[in-house]
C-alpha cells in the first residue's frame, strides 16, 4: 500500500472516529511516528487525534507507557505483550478514547534476538479490549519500508473495525 492510499485509509478512521466521539492516541516503535504523520495528513484528525509517544527505547516504553519491565525482560520488546501494554499505556498516558501499539523488527538487519526481521505486533485498546494482529512479513525488497508500512496498514484497518 502507497501512503497516498494510507492517508486514504486514515481519512476514513478518522472521519468514523469522529461520528463516534472517540479519540486516538498512539505508541510507536518500529514506524517510529509514521502512523501519526499518517494520520494527522488528515485534515480535521485533531478533533480525533490526541498525539503519539515514539517509543523506540524500552526505557521510554517503561517511562511514558508503563510497559512492565517484567514483560520486557520475560517476552522481549518485539512481542505481543509488550505491544498490548503500550496500547493500553498510549490510552492512560494520553488520555484518549483508544490506544494503537506497534512494536517490531523493522529489518534489514535484525535486533540480536532470535527474533525474525519482518515479526510486528500492532495491537489496538478500547473499552475492555485489546486486539493485538501479529505479522510475519518476508519482504525480499525495500524491507524497512515495505515492514513499517505493512504495521501502519493494519494499524489503521485494525481501527478502522472498530464500531
Amino acid at each position: 500500500m502507497t501512503e497516498a492510499q494510507l492517508i486514504k485509509s486514515a481519512e476514513a478512521v478518522v472521519s468514523s472516529l469522529k461520528k463516534q466521539n472517540k479519540t486516538l492516541g498512539l505508541a510507536e516503535s518500529c514506524t517510529g511516528g509514521w502512523l501519526s504523520k499518517i494520520i494527522t495528513d488528515v485534515s480535521g484528525a485533531s478533533s480525533v487525534y490526541l498525539g503519539g509517544v515514539c517509543s523506540y527505547s524500552n526505557s521510554v516504553k517503561m517511562k511514558l507507557l508503563g510497559v512492565k519491565e517484567e514483560t520486557l525482560i520475560k517476552f522481549g520488546a518485539v512481542s505481543e505483550q509488550t505491544a498490548r501494554e503500550m496500547a493500553m499505556g498510549a490510552r492512560k498516558t494520553l488520555g484518549s478514547d483508544i490506544g494503537v501499539g506497534i512494536t517490531g523488527i523493522a529489518g534489514p538487519l535484525s535486533d540480536n534476538t532470535n527474533k525474525s526481521v519482518g515479526l510486528i505486533y500492532v495491537a489496538v485498546s478500547y473499552e475492555d479490549t485489546v486486539i493485538v494482529k501479529e505479522l510475519n512479513n518476508h519482504f525480499t525488497d525495500d524491507i524497512r519500508l515495505n515492514n513499517r508500512l505493512s504495521a501502519i496498514e493494519t494499524a489503521l484497518s485494525l481501527l478502522g473495525d472498530i464500531k
